[in-house]
């Protein structure tokens, strides 16, 4: 189709299906054999563009007094045919063809529409790329076209594959589906498809291909069997097929014939819109298919245009095998004359060129879905509109060297690409039209949905969009509402590999298998995970524990010797009762001062005996309760005076007891100057000195202070106090045990004294108590952990002031309080009681 301008436009389109010659050689005049198969839709997309190229003409405010023509061609879905068609086209080099009566000949053409297939418009695009002729595609969507390099002039009006596919990714991503199928078409199409797919698919970290698989050309029903035993057996239930709707069929009598059904499918830009699949037959399988179609667009006027095409508007007896011509004999199934031998006899008609359009049913007419042919009234408008940008360029500011600018008799093709580039205008409709550094446009797509109706009948129905703006990236719209899912729940399926690992879990990658697929692995002990999906789980802080659902920490359980635990509560009232026995046995000793056994043996010592016991009792508390810096410092130490002043109190009265009896010999008294009041009390005092100096050097230089353990329990703070030192520690109990059995020692040796009531008796025994209770303590209390050694330092202090309050004043309480006849200074040194 041709029609002559000022500028020429050239349009590369498919109008037919398929070509039985090999011949590829390109002529004014294709021979009928050459191209069969009539696209209606190829036809109308090629009309479009003449559409648009007349609308341009007759707007005054876009090139005015320039005239547009245009040069289109069918490439017959043939490569070959194809490139020859762009060559011819860019060179200007074919046979002259009478035009009308004053211009003769196609000018070469200054930009081109077209092609519909990727892989003809890399062959094309390469080729026009070393001319800088622009190309701009209505069709063509392999991510490969963007490389500027390779094709710098190349420019399209349709997303790039690469955003097809990242908005593919993204529906996966809304409904969660992370395991699903790719079938792919064997071209430049479903292969760089293909790539692009398993890139962005890897750097999204959406999920995984359960299986990639490539459909064959041609009818193979050995392949095609194979693809749909692997779709079968695969728990993926989601497949996505970026492929020519020819070979979709192909898959689909398979499918059919496996009965594979609950799967959804997910359809590329190729055959979301194909008629030829929403059939009866094939609903039951496609029904509910979710796919990308190219954004559907309005172009008023179209369909009156459409109307008046007439065969004998572009008849020519030299050209008497037009595209119009091929259309009408194709729509209302007649013959120009002359017809083909044989035609007549069988009864066919002869084409009249008056038979009205509207009398049949044609898809022609159906202009209530335009998509390509939106995209190549796009197209012919970019050129427009950048012819229009450069022939208003002012002399002397030009863009080229010398600021000069393209005239129009002296048109050159890498001019307009220079302009393209920076085409920016927005359709009727309302989309913007610009492109970005790649050749681009601003992406925009229809999400569609397969409707499957209760009359059987079909409805690709629009549920939502995927644009990229310059503001707010990427946008995903769907209204789910809408979203016809052909399964019995009438909801999302459900596709994924492995389920989805709760909070408190993390995912452990199965060997050998792709990241989708997976273990949960509970977190263990102090690590936890907030989150679903979680790769790892991460260490709660020093103070916080994991929880039993592993999913937030929890603070720590405090662990120390509480006065409101069992424990505590018994030993606070274990040192509270001695206490007062001590504070009971003070006062009797008190109202019975004087008394015979009260008065033996110093009874300064004995109250001084009692109140050190209390000490003893009392400092058992400074164990009990959370530990702080003071009641650390104080505990030991009041623990180590209380005690050295017990024992020093016991050590003295073993003394003067053996003192006492050695005086009682001929030439001892001299030995009871040495044991009189002063000096008894002097050596409580010198010995009990020396503990508290023991416990102010431990103090000042290693002083015992709280710590929080974390080593005896995870989930558990052990409050307790740290000794600071431990050979001031040892020093301490070193130096209460060599009075004890200093003590015992001397009380053993004076045990057989004559004396009725000897006290070194009841010293002896107790001192063995003493001793025997804390022997056991030094094990105990190392083996002992956290609260549980307070709890053996306590009793070990109560077990031991308690065996020397009974030991040692239990007898004289009986005495005073049940016997007092034995409580006379005779029956005391008697031998007879």
């Amino acid at each position: 189709m041709h029609k002559a301008g000022d500028v020429v436009l050239g349009g590369l389109f498919q109008v037919h299906f398929f070509s039985v010659s090999p011949d590829l050689s390109f002529t004014s005049e294709p021979q009928s054999t050459i191209c069969q198969g009539f696209d209606v839709l190829g036809f109308r997309r090629a009309q479009t563009m003449a559409f648009a190229i007349d609308e341009i003409n007759r707007n005054s405010n876009l090139l005015p007094n320039v005239t547009l023509g245009y040069s289109l061609y069918d490439n017959c879905a043939e490569l070959g045919i194809g490139f020859r068609a762009a060559l011819l086209l860019a060179s200007g080099q074919e046979k002259q063809l009478i035009l009308n009566n004053t211009c003769a000949g196609t000018p070469p053409v200054l930009g081109v529409v077209g092609d519909t297939s990727s892989t003809r418009s890399i062959a094309i695009a390469t080729v026009y790329g070393l001319y800088r002729v622009p190309m701009v595609s209505h069709f063509a969507t392999c991510s490969c076209l963007s490389d500027r390099q390779k094709f710098p002039s190349f420019f399209r009006t349709i997303p790039s594959d690469a955003f097809q596919v990242r908005a593919m990714i993204q529906i996966l991503n809304h409904f969660g589906w992370t395991w699903a199928g790719l079938l792919v078409s064997d071209d430049d199409y479903g292969l760089h498809a293909a790539r692009s797919f398993q890139s962005d698919l890897a750097h999204s970290g959406g999920g995984c291909l359960a299986y990639f698989e490539i459909l064959p050309w041609g009818n193979d029903p050995t392949e095609f069997k194979r693809i749909v035993d692997v779709m079968k057996k695969s728990t993926a239930r989601v497949v996505i097929v970026f492929a020519h709707e020819s070979l979709v069929i192909n898959l689909m009598e398979e499918v059919v014939r496996q009965n594979v059904t609950g799967l959804q499918w997910m359809a590329s830009e190729a055959w979301t819109t194909a008629t030829v699949l929403q059939t009866p037959q094939l609903m039951p399988y496609l029904g509910g298919t979710l796919g990308i179609a190219i954004r559907r667009g309005e172009i008023p006027g179209l369909r009156e245009f459409l109307l008046q095409i007439r065969p004998d508007q572009h008849y020519n007896n030299s050209n008497g095998n037009s595209m119009v011509n091929q259309f009408w004999e194709h729509t209302f199934q007649c013959r120009f004359a002359p017809p083909p031998a044989g035609w007549m006899e069988a009864g066919g008609t002869l084409c009249t060129g008056q038979e009205d359009l509207e009398e049949v049913e044609t898809e022609l007419l159906d202009i209530s879905d335009l998509r390509p042919e939106y995209n190549v009234y796009k197209a012919v408008y970019a050129l427009a509109y950048a012819l229009d940008d450069m022939l208003q360029c002012e002399s002397g500011r030009g863009p080229f060297s010398g600021h000069s600018c393209g005239n129009l008799k002296r048109l050159e093709p890498w001019q307009l690409v220079y302009y393209l580039e920076k085409v920016n205008f927005t359709t009727p409709f309302g989309d913007q039209v610009a492109f970005d550094e790649n050749g681009d446009a601003l992406p925009i797509y229809d999400i569609m949905n397969w409707l499957w109706l209760p009359d059987g009948r079909t409805e690709v129905q629009n549920v939502g969009e995927v644009k990229r703006s310059a503001f707010k990236g990427e946008e995903l719209t769907i209204d789910e509402n809408k979203v016809f899912w052909n399964h019995e729940s009438k909801k999302p399926p459900r596709s994924v590999c492995s389920e989805s690992c709760p909070p408190g879990t993390r995912i452990a990658t199965k060997k050998g298998e792709p990241e989708c697929c997976f273990d949960c692995i509970t977190c263990s002990e102090g690590k936890i995970s907030n989150k679903t999906d979680s790769t790892e789980c991460t260490s709660c802080p020093e103070d916080f524990w994991s929880s039993p659902q592993r999913d937030h920490c929890v603070l720590k359980k405090t662990e120390f010797l509480s006065y409101h635990e069992p424990l505590g509560i018994c030993l606070t009232a274990a040192s509270l009762l001695g206490t007062c026995i001590c504070a009971v046995v003070l006062g009797i000793f008190v109202y019975h001062r004087k008394t015979p056994i009260v008065r033996a043996n110093n009874s300064e010592l004995s109250f001084q005996l009692l109140l050190s016991l209390k000490l003893c009792f009392l400092c058992s508390l400074l164990f009990i309760g959370r530990p702080r810096l003071w009641t650390c410092q104080l505990r030991h130490a009041a623990f180590g005076i209380s005690f050295v002043l017990c024992v020093s109190c016991i050590l003295v009265k073993t003394m003067v007891v053996l003192a006492v009896f050695k005086a009682s010999k001929p030439g001892g008294g001299a030995s009871l100057k040495w044991f009189g009041a002063v000096q008894q009390r002097g050596t409580v005092i010198v010995l009990t000195s020396i503990q508290a100096a023991i416990c102010t050097v431990w103090i000042v230089s290693a002083s015992p202070a709280p710590h929080k353990n974390t080593q005896y329990h995870n989930d558990k703070i052990v409050y307790e106090c740290l000794v600071g030192s431990t050979v001031g520690f040892a020093v301490l109990l070193g130096y209460i045990g060599s009075l004890a059995i200093l003590s015992c020692v001397i009380a053993f040796i004076a045990r057989n004294l004559p004396d009725s009531f000897n006290e070194a008796r009841l010293i002896t025994f107790s001192m063995l108590i003493f001793c025997a209770v804390w022997v056991a303590f030094v094990p105990a209390y190392i083996s002992s952990p956290g609260k549980y050694s307070d709890a053996v330092e306590v009793f070990a202090i109560l077990a031991s002031s308690f065996g020397l309050l009974f030991s040692l004043f239990g007898p004289k309480c009986y005495i005073i309080l049940l016997r007092p006849e034995r409580n006379t200074k005779k029956a005391i040194m008697g031998r007879d009681i």
